[in-house]
């Protein structure tokens, strides 16, 4: 379970048709003009990232106090919701919300309604857990392209555990799963949502594929840098397929080291998935800054269509802020996604326009249920 800061970074030369008519002199400028994602018009370039806050109900259901959270933030260019399983077995840690029965369904409309009532936008995070869960979480033993387990502990009802053994998916079976991307999206869609991101990212079912340790597939999944991406190509061609390119996005880690994957040659390896996923034409890539930035300068430049870019701060540092998201606007950004400064400063665009001080968020909050730490941070209030 993770909470990291998300930033968006692209030349707006280099895919002018994605940007707005305007053509400000200054970084700090762009990040609240508008930009067109897609088929929506975004206010401004400030993404709420996904974050895992654990506050669904029993079943995976989404509940009044997400429609009130996300609400609450919706001034944001888009939201990003924390991740989503697609299935039962996809789920990773427990008290987070699925879009596989119908009742998931029902139980998000009035969140995006929440959210679109006051005048945002709000794509479905699609995240497939792979080995990173527990049969002591929804009573099935994990999957993963590979009989390797994650490093560390997964969470679980009873608290930490190390993460278990998983089952490799036989070669019939990788379908499958990557289809439910596609099923999640359109039930997503069903539900409200204006789109949808695959949770290619930090360690988990999509990352697992990239990885070169803890996929040791010798079929077409495995191996050559062209097998490793496969997978990720094939749940990103589902979804668009089901949704639509303009309703697609996706989130990578270049280089991460989430849940104890590898990638040892992260240049090669994002260099033939963008080139793969340019060719399906997704509303967008969402990148976090987990490797050098000459090498995300790079993969910005080999990628034609829009970025999101993440600063990527650990957890136990501070936050990111405007200076950072005007860093990666230089760097070539087109959007930039804040994480935990969303949690404490649910009118974060306001207070990045005005100037404003950012309040701190209170960690111990983050995980623990409820309301508090979740729905009771005020905006900010102008003294006298």
């Amino acid at each position: 379970m993770t909470l990291i800061e998300t930033h968006s970074d692209t030349h707006p030369e280099t895919h002018p048709e994605t940007h707005s008519d305007t053509h400000p002199e200054t970084h700090s400028d762009i990040l609240l003009t508008g930009y067109r994602l897609g088929d929506l018009t975004l206010p401004n370039r400030v993404v709420m990232a996904p974050m895992t806050r654990v506050r669904a109900a029993a079943g995976g259901l989404a509940t009044s106090s997400m429609a009130t959270y996300y609400a609450q933030r919706a001034t944001a260019g888009l939201i990003v919701s924390e991740g989503v399983q697609p299935s039962l077995i996809g789920q990773s840690n427990p008290g987070t919300p699925g879009l596989y029965t119908d009742e998931q369904v029902a139980s998000w409309r009035p969140v995006t309604a929440a959210v679109h009532a006051n005048g945002g936008r709000i794509f479905a995070q699609i995240m497939h857990g792979g080995r990173v869960s527990h049969p002591d979480t929804n009573g099935l033993v994990p999957v993963g392209p590979s009989a390797v387990p994650a490093v560390g502990e997964v969470f679980t009802p009873s608290g930490p555990q190390a993460a278990p053994m998983p089952r490799a998916l036989d070669t019939a079976e990788v379908r499958e799963h990557a289809q439910s991307y596609a099923a999640a999206a359109r039930r997503a869609v069903e539900a409200g949502f204006d789109g949808v991101e695959l949770h290619g990212a930090n360690g988990y079912l999509i990352s697992q594929f990239l990885s070169s340790n803890a996929n040791l597939r010798t079929d077409r999944y495995g191996g050559s840098v062209a097998n490793r991406v496969r997978f990720a190509v094939e749940a990103v061609e589902a979804t668009i397929d089901a949704v639509g390119a303009a309703r697609t996005g996706i989130r990578l880690s270049p280089g991460g080291t989430f849940w104890g994957v590898e990638e040892k040659d992260v240049p090669e390896l994002y260099a033939v998935l963008l080139a793969e996923l340019a060719r399906l034409e997704p509303a967008y890539v969402h990148l976090e800054a987990t490797v050098e930035d000459e090498i995300l300068v790079g993969l910005r430049r080999a990628w034609p269509g829009a970025l999101i870019m993440n600063p990527v701060l650990p957890m136990g540092t501070r936050r990111a802020e405007r200076p950072d998201a005007d860093r990666w606007l230089g760097l070539g950004a087109d959007l930039i996604s804040f994480g935990r400064a969303f949690i404490a400063n649910p009118d974060l665009v306001e207070r990045l326009r005005a100037g404003l001080p950012l309040e701190a968020e209170d960690a111990a909050t983050y995980f623990q249920g409820g309301d508090a730490g979740y729905v009771t941070y005020p905006a900010y209030r102008h003294a006298g």
